[in-house]
Order: structure tokens, then C-alpha cells, then sequence
């Protein structure tokens, strides 16, 4: 397990409850210093190795935690992957404080979702098929009350070609847009900023239209939440100038893959983060080796890892 800089992300003192107040700019300073300073220069530095998902050792929680907590995601890799039935994942999501599963459209009956390629009946789910993936946060078009914080991903198979993530925490992106414009920031906390229209399959409304702010903060964590997505259809934003260059703006950054995480998820390895901004690119299977991920969405985040938490 390569070490975090972790003892850098305590280094100034700040106000948690202030970091994303535009008039507090001395609390955002220090924390973004902290941050940036706490950032590992190796992309190994976001693995952890489990031994058994069924009973984490300290080191291994410790490890997912601090990870999620400075980098906003972990990558972990099963010692034995030989057993990998959806157990696991209830399992580890338990075990780092997470218990509010979303039971979505497409979910399996115990709210985890198996994505893999098949037949859909109405209205077609890409992440059920082989199609690329754009640029979102999970949940984007949830209720306010009902917004994903944590995401599980669990690789049961890789595809035979393709389906490579990347992956931007969206702190990271909260930095670059406030230092680039603060006045952005304020637009996309707009509570109007973005509306996803209802969801009508066979002329029956099974969701109603969902509105409001891109940048939020969790009033229980005091930690950031982002909900976004690059589609180009499907999505009404806010009708002024500002909000209209701040996701100009946020489609130039996801495109620049310098400051994004690119990984391919192979059998045995599994991704845990704070919801953050992700994309997947297309894939082929083959007759002996199909794509299978297993998706667990929470309305928790993980335990100690909130920005009230650490302070």
C-alpha cells in the first residue's frame, strides 16, 4: 500500500463550516492548500489490497477511508477473487458506515445493480449496455432528499475490450472553476441551476422532474456534493450567461485527461468514492469473457470522512 501525504491535509487550520462560503476566502485558502499538498504524485497511491471483504482489517479501513477523504475515491484489488458473489459488496458497504442503498430503476431486488449487456424492455439504460458512458455524477436526476454521496463499483468480469473509467474528484474540480471565476461557482449554486425533465415510459410518468443546484453542501458532513451530467439532451440549465460558461467550462476540463484518473477495472478490483465525476468508454464482449460490475449507490457517505468529520 503506497502512503498518502495524509499529515498534509490537517497542515492550516481552517473552519469546516466555511471552506465553501465564497465570502470566507482565508478557510477555502487553507483548505485547498491542505489538499493540494496531500495529493500522492502516483496513482498507485489510490490502491488498497483486501484481504477478505467480509471482515476489513483497521489497516484496510483506515486506508479506504483516507483515501476517500483526500482523494475523494480508492481502488481496491481482492487478494482472492475467486469468490465474488454480491454479498461482498453489502458487506464492505456496511463496514464503512453505509447503509442507505438507492433502490433505482434497473436495480437488482436487493438495490445493487448487476450491469452487464442485456435485453431492456421501454426506456433503454445505457449503463445496460456496451455504449460509451459521458461525463456524470450518479443520481444527478434523485430528489434532494434522496442524493447519492458514495458509490461501490465491483468488477465480477472485465469486458473481453474496452470499458475504461475515468475519473475527476470534483473537489478538484471545485478548486479549479473557484480560482478560475468564483462567480461560476455561485451560478451553479443556484437552486435552479440544472433541471432534469420527468422520465415517461409508455406515456406513464415513473419520475418527475428534478431541479437544483450543481454545487451543494451536505449539511450533515459539511462535505461538497456535485450533481452533473455532459448529456447533451435531457438537460435544461439555468437561462443566464454565467451558468451557461461555468459548464462550458467544466466540458473543457473533463476533456483535458491530465488532470483526470484513467483505469480499467479488471475481476477482483473495485472502486469506492464520494459520487465524484466519472465516464466509461465502450466495450466488446466476447464468448468467453463478458463484462459484469456490480453497483452499490448510497445516500450515506463513509463514516469519519465527512469535512466536519476531520476537522
Amino acid at each position: 500500500m503506497t502512503d498518502l501525504n495524509i499529515d498534509n491535509f490537517d497542515g492550516k487550520p481552517y473552519d469546516p463550516e466555511k471552506v465553501f462560503d465564497l465570502s470566507c476566502s482565508s478557510d477555502y485558502e487553507n483548505w485547498r492548500h491542505n489538499k493540494l499538498n496531500a495529493l500522492p504524485e502516483d496513482v498507485e497511491a489510490l490502491k488498497v489490497e483486501i484481504e477478505n471483504p467480509y471482515s476489513l482489517q483497521v489497516e484496510e479501513i483506515m486506508g479506504i477511508k483516507d483515501r476517500c477523504a483526500v482523494l475523494g475515491l480508492v481502488i481496491y484489488q481482492l487478494r482472492d477473487s475467486s469468490q465474488q458473489d454480491k454479498t461482498l459488496v453489502h458487506q464492505i458497504g456496511r463496514q464503512l458506515g453505509l447503509v442507505s442503498l438507492d433502490g433505482n430503476l434497473r436495480a437488482d431486488e436487493d438495490s445493487v445493480s448487476s450491469l452487464q449487456v442485456r435485453p431492456q424492455q421501454g426506456n433503454q439504460y445505457i449503463p445496460y449496455t456496451n455504449k460509451p458512458l459521458s461525463w456524470h455524477t450518479d443520481g444527478y436526476y434523485n430528489t434532494a432528499d434522496r442524493q447519492i454521496h458514495t458509490i461501490i463499483m465491483h468488477c465480477v468480469s472485465a469486458a473481453a475490450e474496452g470499458g475504461v473509467n475515468q475519473l475527476l474528484d470534483h473537489e478538484m474540480l471545485y478548486i479549479y472553476m473557484r480560482d478560475e471565476n468564483p462567480a461560476w461557482i455561485e451560478a451553479l449554486m443556484h437552486p435552479q441551476a440544472m433541471t432534469i425533465p420527468s422520465n415517461i415510459e409508455d406515456g406513464v410518468e415513473i419520475r418527475s422532474a428534478s431541479t437544483g443546484p450543481v454545487f451543494s453542501v451536505d449539511k450533515t458532513t459539511g462535505s461538497l456534493h456535485m450533481r452533473y451530467s455532459a448529456r447533451k439532451r435531457n438537460i435544461e440549465w439555468r437561462d443566464d450567461l454565467l451558468t451557461h460558461q461555468a459548464v462550458k467550462r467544466i466540458n473543457e476540463w473533463l476533456a483535458d485527461e491530465t488532470i483526470t484518473i484513467q483505469h480499467r477495472l479488471n475481476a477482483g478490483q473495485g472502486i469506492i468514492c464520494n459520487n465524484i465525476l466519472h465516464n466509461r468508454s465502450g466495450f466488446e464482449d466476447s464468448d468467453t469473457q463478458q463484462r459484469l460490475m456490480y453497483r452499490a449507490r448510497y445516500y450515506d457517505r463513509i463514516a469519519g470522512t465527512g469535512l466536519l468529520q476531520q476537522v
